[in-house]
């Protein structure tokens, strides 16, 4: 059976990390039988982050798209067989928009903002004993604040990041217009914006995104509540 090592269940979701709520989704979606192991040690991650995986034939592979594409090699998933090429090529620029883009907006308000910050504390290094726990969490805090900024997004305001990030949130939202999925039959691309939607949607904290998702663009609110209730219910 597939081992999947990811962080464990935080901030009512089964993961707070938008890329390990997108892997284990995915894994549902495309009927995969796998076993949850939990954990904080990113020292033992094969790439210094979560999540990875053990297949049942002890290979191990690190990144959520990459063990993705391992998977679905080797196991004959055919979640993304009804996409063409144009399919594909849009599925692959959505998920980078997520991704690459969308993600750290949302990494911003989590780590940098003195308000969701404690959340994100807890979360993350909420079991973390002494003495760890005096200083692992603000060194971590540094760190992705460094690659936040080192990224691009960290260096503007609040207020264009929100700004920035909404309007990933709109293209997503036209994409899906009135479909049940991103393109009408579940695929990759879905579990990929479940896995970063949901990180706003499900969390209850106040991100900026969140109420302004809800009044803009219900839409995504009931996309993620499809999928939740598809794949993550029972």
């Amino acid at each position: 059976m597939i081992k999947l090592i990811q962080f464990p269940p935080a901030l009512g979701l089964p993961n707070a990390s938008g890329f390990c709520l997108k892997l284990e989704t995915w894994l549902r979606m495309a009927g995969l039988p796998y076993e949850n192991v939990y954990s904080m040690n990113l020292g033992r991650a094969p790439k210094g982050k979560m999540p990875y995986i053990v297949d049942d034939d002890g290979t191990t592979v690190a990144d959520s798209g990459l063990i993705i594409e391992h998977l679905t090699r080797r196991h004959g998933v055919r979640l993304d067989s009804h996409l063409d090429a144009s399919g594909r090529a849009q599925s692959l620029l959505l998920q980078r928009t997520l991704e690459e883009h969308a993600y750290w907006c949302v990494l911003y308000f989590r780590w940098a903002d003195e308000r969701f910050w404690p959340a994100t504390r807890a979360a993350f290094f909420g079991g973390m004993r002494a003495p760890l726990k005096w200083f692992v969490p603000d060194l971590a805090r540094k760190g992705m604040l460094q690659q936040v900024k080192s990224v691009g997004v960290g260096r503007h305001s609040p207020d264009e990041i929100t700004e920035m990030g909404m309007r990933d949130i709109a293209a997503i939202a036209t994409v899906l217009g009135d479909k049940p999925f991103l393109f009408g039959q579940p695929s990759t691309a879905d579990a990929s914006a479940y896995g970063m939607l949901a990180n706003v949607v499900f969390v209850d904290l106040d991100l900026p995104f969140k109420s302004r998702i809800e009044r803009e663009h219900p839409s995504i609110v009931r996309y993620c509540e499809r999928m939740r209730e598809v794949y993550w219910r029972g």
